[in-house]
């Protein structure tokens, strides 16, 4: 009986395949990622590596895929972000070439900074602010004047990460658009990579949505028990919101009662903490209540360091 091999060369196209493989064989023979590997396992002989054509020659394609690499989103590679990677092993006397698919780089960091965004939530805040990336030395370099304030953010950062999550949170006050809302969103990004969940809310805008969500009260529980329960909670712009009696005793009052030696609570507000009392202490429903805002202020003040940001403003600058 004649051989598959035999058969195939009796046919022209057969003629035609063999001496396409044959060539295919003598180019990956000369190549030099292929002798590599040949020299790492001795006994991976050209038998061996004819039996395989295919496999040999997917690990030379993409390993040159890799070499010039056009991007993630554009990888030529049959299994987007990952390479083909050889092994071989001799057992009584049969060698056989293994291969495996590695994720790259790229691949890895994105799934890196996938999973540090699925532990940051955030309300009402725009997300290129979460995304930006900035290292701590374009942060300090990017306004001298906020140099102090920016210290403090990055020594509670290494602290936290040293230490393990604080009791403390910042308290960040300022003017208008010195960059108070992007050293949270820095901190926040920063500690989601160290493992940490965090939510971050624009508080305008979310006192006006629980107004709504007074009538959904299983939306307004999960909310604010996602909030009770996240590792790091920033409140962004405290004090530029409409407040009710409401909001502040049974929404805030009760996430802050909670979160109180537990777990620290962030705010970046245009108010300094003696202001922000008296934010507190008057709604528009009931006007002054000066113990409802004394009561609220002491969920926060005795668990945030204060930090005063200073600096040009910045809204609006390219």
């Amino acid at each position: 009986m004649e051989s598959m091999g035999e058969l195939l060369k009796a046919w022209p196209t057969g003629q035609a395949l063999t001496e396409q493989a044959e060539n295919k064989l003598t180019e990956l023979l000369a190549e030099p990622l292929v002798e590599k590997l040949r020299v790492k396992y001795p006994d991976l002989d050209e038998r061996t590596i004819r039996l395989n054509l295919n496999r040999v020659y997917q690990y030379v394609t993409e390993y040159r895929n890799c070499s010039n690499c056009p991007g993630l989103d554009k990888c030529p590679n049959d299994f987007e972000g990952h390479y083909t990677l050889l092994s071989s092993d001799t057992i009584n006397g049969l060698t056989q070439l293994y291969d495996r698919k590695v994720s790259c780089k790229k691949f890895i960091a994105r799934q890196t900074e996938d999973q540090i965004r699925s532990r940051v939530r955030s309300f009402y805040i725009d997300e290129k602010a979460l995304q930006r990336g900035y290292s701590s030395d374009e942060i300090l370099t990017n306004d001298m004047e906020r140099a102090k304030a920016v210290g403090q953010v990055l020594r509670y950062i290494d602290r936290t990460k040293e230490q393990g999550l604080q009791e403390e949170g910042l308290y960040l006050a300022g003017r208008f658009g010195t960059g108070k809302t992007f050293l949270m969103c820095y901190l926040l990004h920063e500690l989601a990579k160290a493992g940490y969940s965090g939510v971050i809310v624009y508080m305008p805008d979310f006192v006006e949505d629980l107004k709504s969500l007074m009538h959904e009260p299983g939306k307004l529980k999960e909310t604010v028990e996602m909030m009770k329960e996240t590792d790091l909670l920033i409140f962004d712009d405290m004090g530029a919101e409409n407040l009710n009696p409401w909001v502040r005793d049974h929404v805030l009052g009760a996430i802050l009662n909670y979160r109180m030696q537990r777990k620290p609570t962030f705010y970046t507000s245009n108010y300094e903490l003696e202001a922000l009392e008296k934010h507190f202490s008057f709604t528009s429903k009931d006007g002054d209540e000066l113990h409802k805002g004394q009561r609220l202020m002491d969920r926060i003040r005795p668990y945030v360091e204060v930090v005063m940001v200073t600096g040009e403003n910045k809204r609006g600058r390219k």
